[in-house]
């Protein structure tokens, strides 16, 4: 067994089987089976067929297909007898590889193999897994034996293959001749022909519609095109034929030679052979020249249009072949398709439906001549063509041909001299008006070509058009003048020329605007400078807001367009007038403010422009309606580089002030501009000590209103701080601060040093006001900075008198506390502050009666002023109830009587209960009143006859009458009977 090997292993199993070693013979079976597709059919040659055929059975699931691989007819027939009775499947059964047993004996050239397969049930037409049938097999492997067997033995000359739908035909035409040697072309070819004879149609069209015709001349097989061209002569051949995309052979005969003219090329046998030259392609309505003119294929064009009548043929859509010619450029053939008389005046057809652009919104056109074609694709070789054809035809007229129509319009109007314009193609814009375009033909948006060429920015187009004698005052629809449509685009160069030859420079814009205007608002200075320099309105008094008359320069500044303004102002416009009512007084505000166009750029703050008109000599001191300058303005808006340029102007005036009476400071204070108003005293010193018509300073009026930042700058920058008000009173800011209760307001000006005993023409003092207006921590600041506390005013009131009089605790508190202030000064009326307290009676004059009796316990209550009166009297007068009992409370004499005899038991009051509760409230007995002459209860004088008695319990003085009754006072530890006045028996009986 180790002797034996692959290549003796068929030979030992042999042997093996006939000596009955039947481990050596499986041992050899195993390397049979291991290596079977290695084996010849040498190997096998010894091998008797019904060895053999066992063998196959038993070691492989095909034996036919074994038997045929290794040439045993013996075998083949032992099969054959074996399946007698199932023949027919097992005979055209298909191996694993998809192959046939017919297949392999015709690939093999086994004759006898395949004769006696076909005696015996054989399908000729079998097909293998891939539904290719043996004929196509054969043929595709150029197997001429096999093709001939088959249709010897009656295979199907029309069968199609599955994927293409070739006929064996098909496939022959469609092999190329480059692939194989020159006898096996031949050899193919006599296929070809018997399949032919064998009924094949030559006509039949595979999945796409190619005939064996399409493929020979597709793949240049010569050979079979003979064939066919051949065959064609009996009319069985439709040269004409077409596939699904309508193509006939001769298309692909076309596209696939180079020498298309010379005599054996296949279009040109084709076309001799009957072919037609120019067919129409049925899905596109589009002819062949059509075709092969769109893929740029100008030598087939060429071909065709020397060999077809009908060159002037339209598609569906109207184009002609010379449409296509001048959409691809095709010069050459245009060329030939004019010298063809094709004519060039032919327009498309409106499409099926209305189709929007997307990118312009703009219908499709329509009604294109060639010519616009070519422009429109900017095939420049295709329109010289034209224009050179039009130009020879146009010089020497012939017969049959037509000249070009060069005005000719397309469905939006555009001719071919307006498409040059949109198309970028300005370039030809001479050559076609020097062939009789019209110049100012409109396109179908309204526009001439001058408009047209300005659009495009085309200034070389539109300069020559302008120096053709275009017109120049055409108007767009959108009502713009080409000037406008310069001025807009930036083309000084067209503006200037326009301006050369006149254009009106007054006419307005489509939107109404003055052209100058137009030309500032798009940033277009050079031009707005060319514009001037040929005498341009630089005014243009118009309608502004609301109707009123306005200048550039009002629009400019009022529209915050600062180089605009500037320009117009370096230009010479009216610098200084103000806005006119417009007609029939319209206008509103704006035009009767009277605001200069200074007075507008200091509103808006536009600093560049005030400048301009500094330089250029603007009224700075001009006035508006509310005789603001424009220093008023710029402070009032807070606009610190215009307060600048105007203070820095040596015509500046500082001392004009508006209808409210205020100077630029004033005005500066007024807003809180301390800066520009340090600007203006810089400039004027004297500024801040101005006096408006009720005589107060800006020191003064700044302290009245409270306005502590305004003081706190006028006081930085040293204004006098004891300048008086010019008026009768001369009042000092001390004075004034004092009365808005500010403390810090105070303590400033007396820090910046303020005289804090300074008078006015009342002999008041701060401490005075501070006093009467009721502020005690100003009264505080002011006794602590060394104000004269006994300071009387020319009444003879010192601070304590008026703080009574007004009823201030605080104060009063404030002067008793930290001062040493008189407080039993009299006033020219002989009054102390306590007779001041007890005449007005405010409410809290009890409380302020308690704080004098708290700090002067012995404070003589019983003083009278110059009427007589006692503090208790007066308030009692008043009917102040609670100053009332406080002085009682304190000991003061309820008998006391003025200079008129009245107390407060005869004093005329609505009720006498007040008077009962006073006498009530004694808890001790008050002093007797003495000196009296009469009795204080009925006026009789006292004499010798008439003694002086005492009441008890009051202290009155009475005569013996008036004090009749007696009785003890319990309360004043009176046990027994005393004299008292009627009043106070009634007082203490109710008791």
């Amino acid at each position: 067994m180790a002797s034996v090997n692959v290549k003796n292993c068929v030979k030992f199993y042999t042997t093996a089987d006939e000596i009955g070693a039947h481990t050596l013979k499986e041992h050899c079976s195993s390397l049979i089976s291991a290596h079977w597709d290695d084996f010849t059919s040498d190997d096998f040659a010894h091998m008797s067929a019904q060895f053999l055929y066992h063998m196959f059975k038993s070691k492989t699931k095909y034996p036919l297909h074994s038997a045929v691989r290794l040439r045993r007819e013996d075998v083949v027939f032992l099969y054959v007898v074996e399946h007698s009775s199932q023949l027919n499947i097992k005979i055209n059964e298909l191996d694993n590889k998809g192959e046939s047993a017919l297949d392999l004996a015709l690939r093999d050239h086994q004759t006898s193999i395949a004769e006696m397969m076909c005696e015996n049930q054989a399908d000729p037409d079998i097909r293998d897994r891939n539904g290719y049938t043996l004929l196509h097999l054969a043929v595709q492997r150029g197997d001429t034996y096999a093709a001939n067997f088959l249709l010897a033995h009656g295979a199907s000359v029309n069968s199609v293959t599955p994927d293409q739908g070739d006929t064996a035909l098909h496939l022959i035409a469609s092999s190329s001749p480059h692939f194989g040697s020159e006898d096996s072309a031949f050899a193919m070819t006599a296929v070809a022909r018997s399949l032919l004879k064998s009924g094949l149609d030559p006509n039949l069209p595979n999945s796409q519609g190619f005939t064996p015709l399409h493929l020979a001349v597709l793949v240049h097989n010569n050979d079979i095109l003979t064939l066919l061209l051949e065959y064609s002569q009996s009319g069985k051949i439709d040269l004409n034929a077409q596939t699904i995309d309508d193509h006939t052979p001769l298309y692909y005969a076309l596209i696939n030679t180079l020498k298309l003219d010379v005599d054996d090329s296949f279009a040109n046998r084709l076309v001799s052979s009957g072919a037609n030259p120019n067919p129409i392609y049925k899905k596109t309505s589009n002819s062949m020249l059509h075709i092969v003119a769109d893929e740029s294929l100008e030598e087939a064009a060429l071909f065709i249009t020397s060999h077809c009548n009908n060159i002037n043929y339209t598609n569906k859509l109207g184009e002609s072949a010379l449409h296509v010619a001048c959409k691809r450029g095709l010069s050459r053939l245009v060329r030939r398709l004019l010298e063809f008389q094709a004519n060039p005046n032919l327009q498309t057809l409106p499409p099926d439906s209305v189709i929007l652009s997307t990118d312009s919104g703009l219908q499709t056109a329509y009604r294109l001549t060639p010519l616009h074609i070519a422009i429109i694709n900017k095939q420049e070789g295709a329109v010289n063509a034209m224009l050179h054809y039009h130009n020879t035809i146009t010089a020497e007229p012939k017969e049959g041909f037509s000249i070009v129509n060069l005005n000719l319009r397309d469905s939006l109007g555009d001719s071919p001299l307006s498409l040059a314009l949109k198309s970028d193609m300005q370039h030809i814009v001479p050559d076609l008006i020097a062939g009789g375009a019209d110049i100012d033909m409109r396109n179908g948006e309204g526009l001439t070509l001058l408009h047209q060429a300005i659009l495009k920015g085309d200034e070389k187009t539109a300069l020559y058009l302008v120096k053709q004698g275009s017109n120049f005052d055409s108007k767009t629809q959108d009502d713009q003048t080409p000037l406008e449509l310069a001025t807009i685009s930036g083309q000084n160069i067209v503006v200037e020329e326009l301006c050369k030859r006149g254009v009106d420079m007054a006419v307005p814009s489509s939107n109404s605007d003055p052209i100058l205007w137009l030309a500032l608002t798009s940033e277009q200075e050079d031009i707005a400078s060319t514009l001037v320099k040929y005498g341009v309105d630089t005014d243009s008094w118009s309608e502004g807001p609301e109707g009123c008359l306005q200048t550039l320069l009002h629009r400019a500044i009022d529209e915050n367009s600062e180089s605009a303004a500037r320009f117009l102002i370096r230009s010479g416009c009216d610098i200084n007038s103000p806005r006119k009512p417009g007609p029939g007084g319209r206008g509103g505000e704006e035009s009767k403010d009277q605001s200069s166009p200074l007075h507008l750029c200091c509103h808006w703050g536009l600093q560049s422009v005030v400048q301009t008109l500094l330089e250029h000599g603007a009224n700075v001191n001009a006035w508006d309606a509310e005789h603001k300058t424009p220093l008023h303005v710029a402070i009032k808006n807070q606009h610190a580089g215009i307060i600048t340029l105007l203070l820095c102007h040596p015509s500046i005036d500082l001392t004009k002030r508006d209808r409210t009476g205020l100077t630029p400071f004033a005005a500066a204070l007024t807003c809180r501009n301390d800066k520009a108003a340090r600007s203006i005293l810089d400039k004027l010193p004297a500024a801040a000590e101005q006096f408006d018509n009720k005589g107060c300073n800006f020191l003064h009026m700044a302290i009245q209103k409270g306005d502590i930042e305004s003081v706190l700058f006028l006081l930085s920058v040293n204004v006098d701080v004891n300048s008086r008000v010019q008026n009768e009173l001369q009042t000092t800011p001390l004075h004034l601060a004092a009365a808005t209760g500010n403390e810090m307001l105070v303590r400033s000006i007396i820090l910046a040093g303020a005289r804090v005993n300074d008078q006015d023409t009342m002999k008041r003092t701060a401490l005075h006001i501070a006093s009467e207006t009721g502020h005690a921590p100003i009264v505080n600041a002011l006794l602590t900075n060394n104000a004269n506390f006994d300071a009387l005013d020319c009444e003879g009131q010192n601070a304590l008198h008026i703080a009574c009089r007004e009823g201030h605790l605080q104060v009063v508190q404030t002067l008793l506390g930290e001062s040493q202030i008189n407080a039993e000064a009299l006033t020219l009326k002989c009054r102390n502050p306590l007779h001041e307290l007890a005449k007005h009676s405010k409410e809290s004059a009890a409380a302020i009666c308690e704080v004098f009796l708290e700090y002067m316990p012995k404070y003589p209550l019983e003083v009278q002023d110059a009427e007589g009166n006692t503090a208790l009297l007066l308030a009692y007068m008043k009917g102040n109830g609670n100053l009332c009992r406080t002085l009682v409370k304190a000991g003061a004499c309820v008998g006391a009587m003025n200079n008129d005899g009245i107390t407060i038991f005869n004093c005329q009051m609505a009720t006498t209960q007040l008077l009962s509760r006073l006498l009530d409230s004694l808890t001790k007995e008050p002093p007797w009143v003495d000196g009296c002459e009469v009795c204080q209860e009925c006026g009789l004088k006292f004499g010798f006859t008439t003694r002086k008695h005492h009441c008890r319990h009051c202290g009155r003085l009475l005569c013996s009458k008036c004090s009749t009754q007696e009785v003890p006072i319990i309360k004043y530890g009176l046990v027994k009977p005393v004299r008292v006045c009627g009043s106070c028996f009634q007082v203490l009986q109710g008791c």
